[in-house]
């Protein structure tokens, strides 16, 4: 629900199982970043749409090359140390 899961809006029998495939997706991949990566924060036990409202959704400055991508985050985010945590135990 959280991720949108209930939107089978296309006419087609295989968009509205891709949708939903995708939606399940999601939610698996939420699932183990609150596992994983937030384990020990104030988002270890939130839902899924907690943690996309309050970490993923967010305005940010990206810079990519060849290299590497930088996220310039906003120095007054209320979420700042919790996304640097979640993104340093994401990182290979």
């Amino acid at each position: 629900m959280d991720l949108f899961g209930t939107r089978a809006s296309c006419h087609t029998f295989l968009a509205n199982w891709l949708r939903l495939l995708l939606a399940a997706l999601a939610y698996t991949l939420m699932q183990r970043l609150r596992t994983i990566a937030l384990a020990g924060t104030a988002l270890a036990h939130a839902q899924a749409a907690t943690i996309r409202v309050k970490l993923l959704k967010f305005g940010a400055s990206v810079i990519s090359n060849n290299r590497r991508i930088r996220i310039l985050l906003a120095s007054h985010h209320p979420e700042r140390e919790t996304f640097l945590i979640a993104s340093r135990a994401m990182a290979p």
